[in-house]
């Protein structure tokens, strides 16, 4: 997909200019198939406040990626992305003027598996990493039904066996001693947990509900590089009171873009 002079897509009618972060973060997205939510501006909230250096995976758009580093004004991020579509998006709007993120934020298009190849791209480097950042495929296609729409499909299916891969590039791209933050569905824990053992350890995790008495849809995973420490189950983040009102919690960092 190629770009206007005025830093649109060239088919802006296919897509929306969308603020995220309380107006913060403007990006540019498809108007259909997958779309920017609420994972994206959690998973980027998981990033440690102390990264400098960090890379998104499967970043689509660059919304996590990017939210991370609008956080952390010393931060670099590369944002890697398979489908080239996609890929140019998260070009556009990591150069967007109004983002300030131009000199701190680059793309690279490349696979899971390649990312964690000794093959691998030359950028970003093995090892240079102190913060991964994931938002895997949720729905195991053995267990859900996929989306017609290719790029949708891409976005949320991959079996739970995927997740070797993914944590596979994580242990590539980070230093010694480096964290892997990422999101997930809550039955998908055990699957999390074996993907993490022999590479990671230290594991943070903290459930994501919708209202206090709802259980939880999503669990928040930190685990550090190397570590052999047992992990820890921490307090809940509640998204909503009963009523449906926004937590200020949850309003903190969807819309203030805080970190956890």
């Amino acid at each position: 997909m190629s770009s206007s002079p005025d830093g649109r897509p060239a088919n802006p009618e296919e897509h929306t200019d969308d603020a995220i972060l309380g107006g913060r973060l403007r990006l540019w997205q498809p108007a259909r198939g997958h779309r920017v939510g609420h994972d994206a501006m959690l998973l980027a909230a998981s990033v440690p406040d102390g990264a400098r250096r960090l890379v998104d995976l499967g970043a689509g758009v660059g919304s996590a990626g990017l939210a991370a580093a609008l956080r952390l004004p010393e931060a670099e991020v590369w944002l890697a992305e398979i489908d080239p579509a996609t890929a140019a998006l998260a070009r556009l709007n990591a150069s967007r003027p109004e983002n300030g993120l131009a000199a701190r934020a680059h793309v690279v298009e490349a696979d899971i598996d390649r990312l964690g190849r000794l093959s691998g791209p030359p950028l970003p480097a093995a090892g240079w990493a102190d913060a991964v950042l994931m938002n895997p495929p949720f729905n195991d296609p053995a267990r859900h039904r996929i989306s017609p729409r290719a790029g949708r499909a891409r976005a949320h299916s991959a079996g739970d066996a995927a997740l070797d891969l993914w944590l596979k590039a994580a242990d590539r791209l980070l230093a010694p001693a480096g964290t892997v933050a990422l999101i997930h569905r809550p039955e998908a824990l055990a699957a999390v947990l074996e993907a993490l053992a022999g590479r990671f350890g230290a594991a943070a995790i903290r459930p994501v509900h919708p209202r206090p008495d709802a259980p939880a849809i999503r669990i928040l995973v930190q685990a550090v590089k190397g570590r052999r420490t047992p992990l820890a189950l921490l307090p809940p983040l509640v998204l909503a009171d009963a009523a449906g009102r926004p937590s200020a919690a949850a309003d903190v960092l969807l819309r203030g873009g805080e970190g956890l």
